[in-house]
């Protein structure tokens, strides 16, 4: 009887140890991609990229996983999380450089920096790397749809970098750093010659120049009239 009951133990045990490592029934490809895009088309964004990451991680070889990888950043760039869209975009670009989508991911890159250029007076990093990112993506892809878009864009990140050459050099000029300020209106027409600012930066170019003279000038004259000591014979 004792036996019996040991086997009893023993078979229930093996039952519930079978349930505990039962796995859950993956999703087939095909369901993952239907899933993802539903979830994206209606804003469900974290899903959609759940759904995705499924697909990628679990049928890498699969012709959606590029897809997975996409969407994937336009998930995140929709959530506004541009610096995990950027990794994703950047990611897509290596992992596939000679696919039909590239164009479009590099263009997102620039894009998702070109949303963060804030103004003139502010950190231009987003607006120096959107630039890099344009200038790359107008070179290698002149014939890509978004081209109009990556030129305009381009131009407004030229014109807040130029701006901010400006607001700094004005800031030299204005406290009576006239060397500086000369450098920065001089770098500004030669780095940003056509974003309408070149006569402007000219003439505080000569009155930086003329500036310097004059503080030269009363240098020397200040020099001139010390007194010199007598020698004690």
């Amino acid at each position: 009887m004792r036996t019996y009951f040991y086997l009893c133990m023993i078979f229930f045990v093996f039952l519930t140890s079978c349930s505990w490592f039962e796995t859950k029934e993956e999703k087939t490809a095909e369901e993952l991609r239907v899933e993802g895009l539903e979830e994206y088309e209606k804003g469900n964004y974290k899903n959609a990229i759940e759904a995705f990451e499924d697909l990628k991680d679990w049928y890498p070889f699969s012709k959606y996983a590029s897809l997975a990888e996409l969407k994937i950043a336009d998930a995140y760039y929709q959530m506004e999380e541009y610096e995990d869209a950027v990794f994703a975009y950047e990611e897509f670009e290596n992992l596939h450089p000679r696919n039909e989508k590239t164009p479009y991911a590099v263009y997102q890159i620039a894009k998702c920096y070109f949303i963060q250029v804030d103004t003139v007076d502010r950190d231009q990093t987003p607006s120096q790397k959107a630039l890099d990112t344009y200038n790359r993506f107008i070179k290698y892809y002149p014939d890509s749809e978004f081209i109009p878009q990556a030129i305009e864009e381009r131009d407004q990140c030229m014109k807040s970098l130029a701006g901010n050459e400006l607001y700094v050099a004005l800031f030299y000029y204005k406290t009576g750093h006239y060397k500086a300020a000369l450098y920065r209106f001089q770098s500004l027409i030669s780095d940003y010659p056509d974003v309408g600012m070149h006569k402007q930066a000219l003439e505080y170019i000569i009155l930086c120049e003329e500036a310097l003279k004059k503080s030269k000038s009363e240098e020397k004259s200040a020099s001139e009239k010390k007194p010199v000591k007598e020698e004690k014979s």
